[in-house]
């Protein structure tokens, strides 16, 4: 029971502003960080050192092609169903960028231009 009055005045006598206002409670004021300045220029490169941009892109045959060569996937007994499960999400993402690239007017093939 005194634990239950000591916790009870010590919530007493934390009267804020905001408390005696009605307002929403402020913040202390935080203390702003010399942060060193950054050149841009200087730590994403040189912007005349990037290739040329492609003009077009090419959708992927085989977009399971990648993944498929890392082995099957560490779901002992499991392994076939998530197989089958990440060809859809691997597919589905495929369609995805297509339809990015299409919208963007960047779909075709590599060598038009």
């Amino acid at each position: 029971m005194s634990q239950n009055r000591r916790k009870r005045s010590r919530n007493r006598n934390r009267a804020t502003t905001a408390d005696v206002k009605g307002q929403t409670p402020q913040k202390p004021h935080q203390q702003k960080r010399n942060e060193p300045k950054v050149d841009a220029v200087e730590f994403w490169g040189d912007p005349a050192a990037l290739p040329d941009p492609m003009r077009a892109i090419a959708e992927a045959v085989d977009p399971k092609a990648v993944v498929r060569s890392l082995g099957r996937v560490p779901l002992s007994g499991h392994e076939t169903a998530a197989e089958h499960w990440f060809s859809l999400v691997y597919e589905r993402a495929a369609v995805l960028a297509g339809a990015l690239a299409a919208a963007g007017g960047l779909l075709g093939e590599p060598d038009e231009e």
